[in-house]
């Protein structure tokens, strides 16, 4: 299984997609052009902290609101590892698995985990923190699958051998 390690963001309940990416930017050529103003109502300043392999961990209900694609595409070109949510809400995680960006489910570390502090994950299953062990449920292989490509798009192409 993979493992890796990144700095924690901490978030809350309930951030919707309107607070990932709001729609005034929406308008902007491309996500790379829209990616400064990631999560700018609620923090403005912190797009341009995150470095790459950094983690977001956040409440219940994450990425709630409209289904728009942009949201998760936005947290991926953050460079964002990953997501760790109590729950996420369902539009947002089929589209975060479509765009490749991996999330993971565990409803025990928010309360214990502080901005800036580090996590170590294995994937399918734990992630750890100061010592503890938090047990997380493995994705589906075929999920797994369409993270490992970089998302649908190039799942598809991998399986179907089109370059």
């Amino acid at each position: 299984m993979e493992k890796f390690t990144g700095k924690v963001w901490v978030l809350g309940d309930d951030i919707d997609t309107d607070i990932i990416i709001p729609t005034e930017y929406l308008a902007l050529p491309t996500v790379e052009d829209m990616k400064q103003y990631g999560f700018s109502p609620l923090r403005p300043e912190l797009a341009s902290q995150i470095k790459e392999g950094d983690i977001i961990v956040a409440g219940k209900n994450f990425g709630c609101g409209s289904s728009r694609e942009q949201a998760p595409e936005i947290i991926k070109a953050l460079n964002v590892k990953c997501v760790i949510a109590k729950s996420f809400a369902r539009i947002f995680f089929r589209n975060s698995i479509n765009n490749g960006l991996l999330l993971i489910e565990n409803d025990q570390i928010q309360e214990k985990v502080k901005e800036g502090d580090t996590l170590d994950v294995t994937l399918g299953e734990s992630v750890v923190y100061d010592g503890r062990e938090y047990p997380i449920q493995p994705l589906p292989q075929n999920l797994m699958d369409i993270i490992e490509a970089g998302g649908l798009v190039e799942a598809m192409k991998k399986r179907n051998g089109v370059k």
